[in-house]
Parts: structure tokens; sequence; C-alpha cells
């Protein structure tokens, strides 16, 4: 999935540098992103928030897409939409989000949901934000409504993974 996810960055032409952040806890991901080539830190495997904190701190970065690695049906479309809202949105953090209605279709149960404009709403797992604001608590931030099926699988049960086979078997049938 971490190839998928990157070779949707390096086809983007608004990504400009790609860092794999790792814990202990993933030396496989580690290994593969090496093998890759990738540009890698380590970070203290505290939390997810505080990792992104940690490696954001650490390596100095100004704007910052952040993006999971298991969205292994990402595109570069969705990437590209959100890097260009979130420059001209003016607002310093972006979180890209699709209705509950299509994990309800694909019978998904989120485990975050988020009220937004009336609208239940799941983030799929890409951020954007200024770096520089880091220390600054809750952002205010612009939402990029996604209605683009199969980018919001982001893959953590064994019946998330069959479907990111079974849309990929699709697409590749187009």
């Amino acid at each position: 999935m971490l190839e998928r996810v990157v070779h949707v960055l390096e086809r983007s032409k608004l990504v400009s540098r790609i860092v794999v952040a790792v814990t202990e806890q993933s030396p496989e991901t580690a290994v593969a992103a090496r093998r890759l080539g990738l540009e890698i830190i380590q970070t203290p495997g505290d939390s997810y928030e505080s990792d992104m904190r940690w490696a954001i701190r650490k390596l100095g970065l100004g704007d910052v897409l952040l993006i999971s690695a298991d969205l292994p049906l990402v595109t570069v479309s969705i990437v590209d939409q959100a890097i260009d809202r979130f420059k001209s949105s003016g607002k310093p953090a972006l979180s890209v989000m699709a209705p509950i209605e299509l994990y309800e279709r694909l019978g998904l149960d989120p485990q975050f949901v988020s009220e937004i404009a009336g609208r239940r709403m799941v983030p799929i797992g890409i951020n954007l934000l200024d770096g520089q604001m880091i220390d600054r608590g809750e952002l205010e931030q612009e939402v990029l409504v996604s209605e683009e099926g199969s980018s919001l699988l982001n893959v953590n049960t064994p019946r998330e993974l069959e479907l990111a086979r079974r849309w990929r078997v699709s697409r590749c049938r187009r």
C-alpha cells in the first residue's frame, strides 16, 4: 500500500518532497520506504498527532500534506485538488472528508465521524496544514468534500482490504 500512495505522490506536480514517518512499531514500513529510496524520519511513537507535530518541528516544514499510507486507491486527482484548495482557501489547515453515506453504502462503519455544516462526514486520511502554525492548537480548517468513492477507502480491517482488492480489479478491467 505504501508503494501505491508514493506512486500517486510522485505523479503529482504539486508535491515536491516525500518523507515517510515511521516508529519502532513499524519496522516493515521503514524497510519498504528504504527499498523505495524514500526519505524517512523515525518519530517517538507516542500517537499519530504528537508524532506528526514532532516530525513537522524536527524537519522545519512549512506547508505540509499529510497522507495515510493505507489509502491504496487514492488518486493524483484528489491529492492535487486538496493541495489547490488548501492554497486558495487562506486557511491554515484542510481536511479531505467524505459523506458517511458513501461508507454506509459499502457496509463500513467508520471510526471517526464529524458534523460539518449539518452533514455527517468522515476524514479520509488526507490533510494539509501550515507547519509554521503547528503549536497554535486547533487551527481553522477548510473541508474538501470528496465524493470519489475509492479514494475514501482507508484500509484498517480485513473487510476494507477486500473492498480495496475488488475496486482495484474492477479498475484494471476498465
